[in-house]
């Protein structure tokens, strides 16, 4: 690493060259055999010359920094743009730019809007390694993280072979949002996560954000029968729809060569989820286009109609709707199937900030028409539940969802560094019907079922005032599961609170008299960075004389789910240790919890 102002403390041989002329100053520094050279053009701007090919460049980022810009060019031609928070005052941690492919090409880097003062010129480095170990205290073990960089919406998700792809909104050049491309993991049980290659990376079309994938069995599109098909946004100054292909079982895409396949003048248009419709059979693509949703058809995958548009009237529209999806359900108990149209929301969730709402009706192929145009209904009662959308082409007709597991209010701000965010666990969903209403159920896949070990139970104990558990596991590393029943006899409020020994604590209760769960995570540990993290997030009930509740406990977030999936509530929470021990209070009665189990829970 080279830069001017350290020329007079290096023990190099050095050249520098100050050329003052009418349109620029530039300063050059070379050394004996080094591995790159920085030229400063003045005016923010720099070039970097590679001379000696690594597998990285490690750029220095401070998040308080404002972006700077870099382009990334081989034998004279732009490869790969993006933005980065560089270093100027302080180091928060180092992010990989990937040269691998470049190998028989001359490489540089075109840097923008940064000073020559910054401290990043003393720290760039040329590597062939970037250490991917985990150096963050939050993170969770068994919900997936990306390795380092930003996360948000999952999408893409598409099960084909034995194998279930998840791709994902990724910054790999930082842990703040920017730079979108589609990051890519694999697992075969839902639970151990293998690390793949970006698989889509931004273009002259723009950033890739959110979208799906299908399985193309009978080669509609003409890219091959079994092709993975991807769609996505590209979005610049304007949002389009494009496609890609992979003809290798989603480990490599080709984007298709006349993108883009869909546009609008409509500024925010976006998110497409694309199904098969076997009644008319053609493809369907739903698009979030502002506050509502427009679907779209096509026989080939390349061409698409206008068929219709929903929302008007229908459900929360306190902000853009985001990321659909359309799937049709069965209702359990019954030989009835019903269509499930998840739509997601920012700003406008009943808490403040993102949620999942849904609309339970039917669809003919071009049309959607929602059974209560009046009820506005939520998948999931907590702050960080967002993004939902489901596995395409799941086995055995199963509808596997996965959440970004954030809240836009404080995704940025969250007290980590090396990655931000998690998902959710997987969910299955199912519908119900409850006076006269059709509901989703939503219950972690038997697959989590995998990671317990035998179990620490404790006998029936009757709650009239208080009862305390001091200690719920040895060794806890804050990753366990909690189930119990719950009889409750004339308690008027059923309450428990998960604490350690540092006083930080989240308080769980059911109010009988009203019919709620509510979650209070306003003393649950770090709450300070942002004013909308402290919060009591509730959900409607439906029958308070016995009750389930399984709670999923993993470093940095509690999700719990009540009378087999009637109630879902997702919560980060950030405690300086683990909450090991419970404390269980009544109000106005008494209740009788008859069974209690704490499953440790590990990767196997």
């Amino acid at each position: 690493m080279i830069q001017f102002r350290k020329i007079w403390r290096s023990t190099y041989r050095l050249l520098s060259v100050l050329i003052i002329g009418a349109a620029a100053t530039v300063i050059t520094c070379q050394a004996v055999n080094p591995p790159f050279v920085i030229k400063h053009l003045g005016d923010g701007q720099s070039i970097v010359q590679i001379d000696e090919q690594r597998k990285y460049l490690l750029l220095p980022v401070e998040e308080a920094s404002p972006e700077a810009k870099l382009y990334m060019i081989a034998n004279n031609d732009v490869v790969r743009s993006m933005n980065v928070r560089l270093a100027i005052n302080k180091i928060d941690y180092f992010v990989p730019v990937d040269m691998t492919g470049f190998e028989n090409k001359q490489l540089s880097f075109n840097f923008q809007l940064i000073a020559d003062s910054a401290l990043c010129w003393d720290e760039i480095k040329l590597a062939d390694e970037f250490d991917f170990s985990n150096r963050e205290v939050f993170r969770p073990v068994y919900h997936f993280t990306p390795a380092y960089g930003w996360m948000n919406d999952p999408n893409g998700m598409v099960y084909k072979d034995g194998v279930y792809h998840l791709f994902y909104q990724h910054n790999p050049y930082g842990s703040m949002w920017g730079n979108m491309h589609w990051g890519h993991a694999t697992t075969k049980d839902l639970i151990n996560w293998e690390h793949q290659p970006e698989a889509i990376l931004p273009d002259a079309l723009g950033t890739i954000f959110s979208g799906s994938c299908v399985v193309d069995k009978d080669n509609t599109a003409g890219f091959g029968a079994g092709a993975i098909v991807a769609f996505y946004t590209s979005a610049s100054e304007r949002q389009v729809q494009s496609m890609a292909y992979s003809l290798d079982n989603g480990k490599t895409f080709k984007k298709y060569a006349r993108n883009p396949i869909l546009t609008s003048t409509q500024r925010d248009f976006r998110d497409p989820k694309v199904i098969w419709h076997k009644d008319t059979q053609k493809w369907i693509m739903i698009l979030a286009v502002g506050q509502e949703m427009q679907i779209y058809s096509s026989p080939n995958l390349k061409d698409w109609a206008y068929e219709s548009s929903f929302g008007e009237g229908q459900g929360a529209h306190g902000g853009v709707w985001e990321c659909p999806d359309l799937i049709e359900v069965p209702i359990e108990n019954t030989e009835l199937k019903k269509w499930v149209l998840i739509c997601n929301l920012n700003p406008g969730g009943p808490f403040g900030g993102s949620a999942t709402q849904y609309f339970v009706g039917n669809f003919d192929g071009k049309t959607f028409v929602n059974d209560s145009p009046k009820t506005t209904k939520w998948m999931d009662w907590g702050k960080d539940h967002y993004a939902t959308v489901t596995w395409s082409n799941a086995p055995e007709g199963r509808h596997i969802a996965l959440a970004w597991m954030s809240n836009w209010q404080y995704a940025n701000d969250v007290p980590t560094k090396q990655y931000r965010s998690a998902n959710s666990v997987p969910r299955d969903l199912s519908l119900y019907t409850s006076d006269g209403e059709t509901y989703v159920k939503v219950t972690p896949v038997p697959e989590l079922l995998k990671m317990r070990d035998k179990g620490t139970k404790k006998r029936t104990f009757k709650v009239d005032r208080t009862y305390n558990l001091d200690k719920l596991l040895n060794d806890n590393t804050g990753t366990y599961e909690i189930e119990m029943t719950i009889q409750n006899k004339n308690a008027d409020v059923i309450g428990m609170q998960l604490f350690n020994s540092k006083g930080e604590e989240v308080d769980l209760y059911y109010n009988v008299v009203e019919k709620q769960f509510s979650m209070d995570r306003t003393k649950s540990g770090d709450v300070a960075f942002s004013k909308e993290f402290p919060a009591v997030t509730v959900a409607p009930v439906d029958g308070t004389d016995e009750m389930t509740l399984r709670l999923f406990v993993d470093k940095s977030s509690i999700e719990a789910f009540g009378n087999d999936g009637r109630i879902a509530m997702t919560n980060l929470v950030f405690p300086s240790e683990p909450y090991n021990r419970i404390s269980f209070y009544a109000k106005g009665g008494s209740y009788a919890v008859t069974s209690f189990t704490v499953y440790k829970l590990s990767l196997k």
